[in-house]
């Protein structure tokens, strides 16, 4: 399968780079894929880390955050921060609430967390996706080699995150996005996805064994690395998956995490930190077609 590469951009030292939207999706759909550079936090994690439970400093990743949020422009409290777990759970957002000390909570069953503490929110579970229809809230996965997928069907107003590892992506959770879309009004075939950057089939290598077991739940996967040993190309299968589901819009950002320095990757040394993808809805007001 050939990648279906997304161009980006960004500002010099801005730490965010705007992914493409996918053919036919309406300005008001809005994707962001950040690096790792722009932020505040030190060293292992410089600078633009925005993953909490990682060791770096809460205030640095606190800071980050807020960085993101006004490089989207949408408020701190309206950006979902999953606390991710390496599953299939995939949640509804409805919308943002203040809870009595004032702090921001997120309604529906997915997680946000604290960046002072790194805890859940109150009443929240653990989660590797969220879907909501509400504009203005803005979703955000964490990812340093997992694949971030970012999807949205600018038809009916339904927009995914989802943190696909590898456990996560040979338990389905990309068909499981897919359903819980549907379930929220989404079409299928309206459905756009971008599978951001994450480490590709060239550099991931596992044992044959390993490979054959995700072969077998996603097909398309399995790969040789540059060495010429087993391994694995999650985009590649996801986004087969996604297209068996029936979703036409499927997009590739071609980025290695471990051979991109502009990245976070585990993989290529730990401890580090996590970049993002976001994806929101303009409110009505503020949208504008192309």
């Amino acid at each position: 399968m050939t990648p279906e590469p997304v161009s980006t951009r960004g500002s010099a030292g801005s730490g965010v780079s705007v992914s493409g939207r996918g053919a036919g999706a309406p300005r008001w759909i809005r994707r962001i894929v950040t690096t790792r550079h722009g932020g505040v936090s030190a060293a292992p994690y410089d600078s633009f880390n925005l993953g909490v439970g990682v060791g770096d400093s809460p205030a640095g990743v606190a800071a980050n955050r807020a960085r993101l949020a006004r490089a989207a422009g949408v408020p701190p409290e309206s950006v979902v921060w999953m606390r991710q777990v390496h599953g299939t759970a995939v949640t509804r957002v409805d919308g943002v609430l203040r809870s009595a000390d004032g702090s921001a909570a997120t309604t529906g069953a997915a997680t946000a967390e604290r960046p002072e503490t790194g805890r859940p929110e109150m009443g929240l579970p653990e989660t590797d996706g969220i879907v909501t229809s509400t504009a203005g809230l803005a979703l955000c996965v964490l990812v340093a080699d997992c694949v971030p997928i970012l999807a949205g069907d600018p038809v009916a107003g339904v927009i995914a995150a989802v943190h696909a590892g590898r456990r996560g992506a040979a338990g389905g959770i990309a068909p499981r996005m897919v359903a819980a879309m549907v379930d929220a009004g989404a079409s299928a075939s309206s459905i756009e996805v971008l599978l951001g950057p994450a480490i590709c089939g060239r550099c991931y290598e596992v044992p044959a064994g390993m490979r054959d077991e995700v072969e077998a739940a996603l097909p398309g996967s399995a790969c040789r690395t540059d060495r010429g040993t087993p391994g694995l190309d999650l985009r590649a299968g996801l986004a087969r998956q996604l297209r068996a589901a029936g979703v036409a819009g499927v997009a590739i950002d071609p980025r290695c995490t471990y051979t991109d320095p502009e990245l976070f990757s585990h993989r290529r040394g730990a401890p580090t930190g996590r970049f993002a993808g976001l994806i929101w809805m303009q409110r009505t007001d503020d949208r504008t077609e192309e």
